[in-house]
């Protein structure tokens, strides 16, 4: 079963997770890995070189990404990302919608061996020590929300007290405050 984590972050929130994440050799793909493209290191000065909305954190020193080619469709051309295989967190980021209110992003990782991933092999140690330290940054730094599966980051808090609505990204999703 994978470890997801869901949260809110505004863009504040984000520079403190990607400043966290700066002492780790993390490299960033997008979802769909276009044949040119060129992996840079997860830190606060590239955050703007980020897709838009979904990405992977490869965790280059502990693996190498297992890549497929994408042979139908249209994304037909592209690589796509093992991320079973593969040291590799995902992240979806938060993001507004057009009302103008932040959805929430989720973070999701597999670790252990499962027969519905075909994993054979629990991840390394390196790599699930790496995911949760980055995990417990998060669990610690992030408020809790209400209803209680989701945290918020504290600019994203703080927002949401000016006004800002907190929304889960799921289908007819509900809205989230932080928990006092």
């Amino acid at each position: 079963m994978a470890n997801i984590l869901q949260f809110f972050m505004a863009p504040d929130d984000e520079v403190a997770f990607f400043r966290h994440l700066e002492r780790h050799v993390l490299e960033v793909y997008p979802r769909r890995v276009p044949p040119d493209w060129v992996p840079f290191r997860a830190n606060p000065d590239n955050i703007s070189r980020l897709p838009e909305e979904d990405l992977y954190l490869v965790a280059s020193e502990i693996g190498p990404a297992m890549v497929d080619k994408v042979k139908r469709g249209p994304d037909k051309g592209f690589w796509r990302i093992d991320e079973v295989r593969s040291p590799v967190i995902f992240i979806e980021r938060s993001r507004r919608n057009e009302e103008g209110e932040l959805l929430s992003g989720k973070m999701w990782v597999e670790l252990e061996v499962t027969s519905q991933t075909g994993r054979r092999d629990a991840a390394p140690d390196k790599f699930r020590r790496l995911y949760m330290e980055v995990e417990e940054f998060v669990k610690k730094t992030f408020r809790r929300g209400d209803p209680k599966d989701f945290f918020v980051g504290n600019r994203a808090a703080r927002l949401c007290k000016e006004g800002l609505v907190l929304r889960d990204s799921a289908f007819r999703g509900g809205t989230v405050v932080p928990h006092k």
